[in-house]
């Protein structure tokens, strides 16, 4: 029973995305408030599993899809997977009322909350897939849904561009992580986590073990906008605030924090896992840092820091001990909460007054006292201020770095005292300067939103406050049972609010101070940290551009050498590929055990009279002056061929060659019935080169013919078939049930050729031109 309510965890999501657009429509008043039950359902189905979780005892679910090659609907919910599913779930509840009152009256809402729900959807079966290839099918179902999402405003040059560039970095990130999980797949020899996880030592001592690290990071990267993949998630901005919230709290952006994480038991440990993730997390989050402070668009404030946090995360994740995990999920359930607090918020902000631009905001608080509250409980969580939980979980990562051994002193602690400096002084950016103060005049007049625009960032905000005072519950039931998951055994986690007077809470203190003084100075700070032309140029937003550019050429000039409209060219690339192919695989392989006997004992009279007709016929094909002459030729040819067919017992065949040139001959006659002599319309090179490639060609074939003869016959095949055609396909004739059962794909795909081409050949025949040249 308990496995197959995991189903309750995705279908629900699915069910509301299918009704959202016809339940906006037929009862615009009432849709948000129903579509929010439907993840309010998933949340609270969730919660019933935390006892069982706490105690270690993870549930999996699976329904066969393509047993024979391992790849099946494979589920499974731990400690890890858990705690995603109930800040998706829960966070999500929030969002979608939100998204209903932030959008209310919009004509495409229904549309909007449809993909929003399905976006909600993918990262659930992302977070409890628990096969490779399941995994990854609910991994791009996140970018193809979060693509729509964030060109939801499509009319705006600056929302396609962004959607664009959103889907083309996570998207090839995504398939670089495909191309990883197949090498993993092979080195472990199945496509299940839980499996993978149990065969760390055979996974890291594997030859490609490299490889797939590195392919499976790319995906994790791009998708969590580690540096220097970071440039999309600003432009991301771009989308409705909803979208933001979402995206930045409890979704997508931690796809790639919980792939890492999930991966951690059997690809963690490694000199080359500890030292990519830390340099690559070291500097996403200290750059994030920098570069929020020196914004003035609260969206693109909060957004940098989003990149700094998913950096601190991953860089917790690298340094692989039991406290940087403990630190790792304890800051990544506490930055969900301000996150998605702060984010509508600011979208809130923006609603009632008419702008988020930090300069001509002010003095809120007064005008907007329910949604302050929200913002000042997010706003002292993001800055580690106790009794908040994102105070524990600032003392946390302090602890994991003062804990972390290396040699490279205290430059590590350094590191996370900076970074969090910086997002100290963010935090009074996003909640200060706006709601403090004097009012400062806004282009509309402030006032509090209506209940779906405060409600959520309030509930959020107070379970900050309320994690910070009682710990012990996201200590037992989220944060332990997610680190037992990610160390691969069970480990007890204990959270407290207070540790004494120690070292951490020193840094503390000085991360405090040193932020409000950056806060206080920031007009100076972005002075100093304005971009220059040299830092411009290196922008990884510039060389995306560049990459961008350089494919677009690539695709331009391979257009025009390989589909140049012309059939005969196309002729020529086939041909020229099967020769290079033929070479390689004889490089590969080689033909040391190709021996050809020749005999010509069992040759008669008539066969080498035939075999000169058609020589002598093809001869005439290509160098006739006349198209009918030509076409006769080439018939001559085409029966030769069957009459062939005949002599060696391929009647089949013969059957269906005769009916061919027979068809041909007849068409080409009554179509180039009135065309003029042939003439050569090509230079004395194009013909040489013409005539290479066919030398070329029939070599290839005749040898290919000749080492097929070469081997002895495989009798299992012809076995197989005999023995199995009636008992599997009930049919007696072999022929009839390899082409309709055993390869029904291919000859499908045949049908559908002979489909297409009769369509064309109807639609030219009914289109008659008159003699003016219309229709």
């Amino acid at each position: 029973m308990a496995d197959s309510l995991i189903l309750a965890i995705i279908l629900p999501g699915l069910v509301a995305a299918f009704l959202a657009p016809y339940l906006q429509k037929a009862a615009p008043k009432f849709s948000g408030a129903i579509l929010t039950l439907f993840p309010l359902a998933i949340f609270t189905v969730s919660c019933f599993f935390l006892p069982s979780i706490a105690n270690h005892e993870p549930i999996s679910y699976s329904v066969n899809w393509f047993p024979d090659m391992g790849i099946n609907f494979d589920f499974f919910l731990d400690g890890l997977s858990l705690t995603f599913v109930l800040l998706i779930s829960g966070v999500g509840t929030l969002i979608v009322l939100y998204a209903w009152g932030y959008l209310y009256g919009h004509p495409k809402l229904g549309n909007f909350l449809c993909y929003l729900l399905l976006f909600m959807t993918a990262m659930l079966g992302l977070v409890i897939a628990d096969n490779l290839i399941l995994l990854f099918i609910f991994w791009e179902l996140t970018s193809i849904s979060s693509y729509l999402l964030i060109g939801f405003n499509h009319e705006q040059e600056r929302s396609r561009y962004a959607s664009l560039q959103a889907l083309l970095t996570t998207g090839s990130g995504g398939l670089a992580m495909m191309a990883g999980f197949i090498l993993l797949s092979q080195a472990g020899g199945s496509f299940l986590l839980t499996d993978l996880s149990a065969l760390a030592g055979t996974l890291q001592a594997h030859p490609a073990y490299n490889v797939f690290l590195i392919l499976i990071l790319l995906g994790a990267f791009t998708k969590s906008a580690q540096f220097p993949f970071y440039y999309w998630l600003p432009n991301a901005m771009e989308a409705p605030t909803p979208v933001s919230a979402y995206l930045h709290s409890a979704t997508m952006v931690k796809a790639g924090v919980y792939l890492l994480a999930r991966m951690n038991p059997m690809l963690g440990g490694t000199m080359q896992w500890q030292y990519i993730l830390m340099i690559a997390g070291g500097i996403t989050m200290l750059l994030g840092a920098i570069i929020a402070v020196r914004h003035t668009d609260l969206k693109k404030v909060l957004a940098y820091t989003t990149i700094s946090s998913l950096g601190i995360l991953v860089f917790l994740i690298g340094m692989g001990t039991p406290f940087a995990m403990m630190a790792a999920m304890g800051f990544l359930v506490t930055h969900s909460l301000y996150k998605g607090t702060l984010f509508m918020v600011t979208g809130t902000i923006d609603h009632e007054t008419g702008t988020r631009e930090i300069s001509k905001l002010g003095g809120l608080y007064k005008y907007m006292p329910l949604l302050g509250l929200a913002a000042i409980f997010a706003g002292l969580s993001n800055a580690g201020i106790p009794p908040f939980f994102g105070f524990i979980g600032k003392e946390l990562i302090y602890e994991a770095s003062l804990r972390f051994e290396n040699d490279l002193g205290g430059f590590i602690p350094t590191v996370t005292v900076l970074t969090n400096m910086l997002i100290v002084a963010t935090a009074l950016i996003a909640v200060y300067k706006p709601f403090a103060g004097k009012y400062t005049g806004t282009p509309k007049q402030p006032h509090e939103g209506p209940f779906s625009l405060w409600f959520g960032p309030l509930v959020l905000g107070t379970i900050g406050l309320v994690f910070g005072v009682f710990p012990q519950f996201a200590s037992t039931y989220l944060v332990g049972p997610a680190v037992s998951s990610i160390k691969g055994a069970p480990t007890t986690v204990k959270l407290e609010l207070w540790h004494g007077l120690n070292l951490a809470l020193f840094l503390s203190v000085i991360t405090l101070g040193t932020g409000i003084l950056v806060y206080a100075f920031r007009n100076s700070y972005s002075k100093v940290f304005t971009y220059n032309a040299f830092f411009r140029k290196i922008d990884p937003e510039n060389l995306y551009q560049l990459a961008l550019s350089g494919m677009l050429n690539f695709a331009r000039f391979q257009t025009k050498i390989f589909q140049s409209g012309y059939l005969r060219n196309y002729i020529i690339w086939v041909l020229v590929m099967l020769a290079f192919l033929v070479f390689l695989a004889l490089f590969n392989f080689g033909i040391e055990d190709f021996i050809v006997t020749l005999s010509f004992e069992d040759i008669y009279f008539y066969e080498v009279v035939l075999c000169l007709v058609v020589l002598l016929a093809a001869f005439v094909a290509i160098t006739s002056r006349s198209v009918l002459a030509a076409i006769a030729a080439l018939g001559i040819v085409g029966y030769g061929i069957s009459l062939l067919f005949i002599i060696y017992g391929a009647t089949d065949l013969a059957m269906t060659q005769l009916s061919v040139e027979t068809l041909t001959v007849i068409l080409f006659v009554l179509v180039i019935y009135k065309l003029p002599k042939l003439s050569y319309i090509s230079s004395k090179m194009l013909r040489v080169r013409d005539r290479a490639i066919a030398i070329l060609t029939g070599l290839i074939a005749t040898f290919l013919i000749l080492f097929t003869i070469s081997k002895p016959m495989e009798p299992q095949v012809s076995e197989y078939f005999a023995a199995n055609s009636y008992i599997l396909a009930k049919g007696r004739n072999i022929v009839n049930v390899i082409l309709v059962d055993f390869r029904a794909l291919d000859t499908m795909g045949e049908i559908v050729v002979l489909a297409v081409a009769s369509i064309g050949v109807y639609t030219l025949l009914k289109l008659r031109l008159s003699k003016t040249g219309k229709k």
